[in-house]
Parts: C-alpha cells; structure tokens; sequence
C-alpha cells in the first residue's frame, strides 16, 4: 500500500556512491552521525553515537540534559548499522534507520531506509528526504577526504 499522508506506514530509501574504502566510508559515517552531524543548513547538531549493539544514539546537552533519538539496534562494522527509536520525532511514532554499505566499483555504495510506522505530518516527510540526504552526502565528503 503507497504512503499517504493518512497512512500509519511511511518509507524513505536513498542510495549514494562515496569514492572510498568501505572501512574508511563506515568510520566516517560514525563520525558524521557523532561529533559532525549538523541540519541540512550547516548548523552544528553535534551526537554521541555508543557504536554497538545496545548503544544509545542521543543529543547531549549538558547537566544531563539531551534528546535520546534511537538505539543501535544492529552493528556489524563495515556492512551495517541499524538504530531503533523515535528520532527527531514526539507523537507516537516507531522508526528503524538501516545503513546498508557494500563495496562496488572500487568504492562504496550505501543504501539507507528509514521506515516510520505512526503518523508522520506533511512537512516533516520534506524535512526528512532533505535531512538524510544532508547527512549523506556529509558522510560522502569526509570518507573522501573532504
């Protein structure tokens, strides 16, 4: 059934090239979705990211203040990374995130889906392709050396 926006189910999938190593392409995907994450206009978003099963994926605010977005819900360096939570999201929604990489063609090629099962308003399906393609291509730009 297509997604709607009355729909309970939403899907979003990119895909993305990145001219690297799988090893150096995962290390900075870590990193981009740690310290050097940020919103699509370039404003600092820093998150710590526990890299392993059970981890927290959280933004830190100091005083024991923060926003807690997923867990990892599955981790296998350099080939897969799986968070389980509510995200940037407050209504009731359920997200999964998966990063699939694969070598190919001398580099890596990475697939991401992020599936949200509860209602996602209008505006922040728009927010979402633009914001996950941001942390791609950021992602992109460092395993390259950028």
């Amino acid at each position: 059934m297509p997604a709607t926006d009355e729909s309970p189910v939403f899907t979003l999938h990119k895909e993305i090239d990145v001219d690297a190593p799988i090893e150096r392409t995962f290390a900075s995907l870590l990193e981009q979705l740690g310290p050097r994450n940020e919103t699509p206009d370039g404003t600092p978003l820093p998150m710590v990211l526990e890299a392993r099963v059970g981890g927290r994926w959280y933004r830190e605010l100091g005083g024991d203040a923060g926003h807690l977005w997923a867990w990892v819900q599955s981790y296998r360096p350099p080939t897969l990374l799986e968070f389980h939570g509510p995200l940037f999201m407050s209504n009731g929604s359920v997200n999964t995130v998966q990063y699939r990489l694969a070598e190919a063609d001398g580099g890596t090629h990475i697939t991401l889906t992020h599936a949200v099962n509860g209602h996602v308003p209008a505006e922040m399906k728009a927010g979402m392709d633009a914001g996950w393609q941001h942390m791609l291509a950021v992602a992109k730009s460092l395993a390259e050396g950028g």
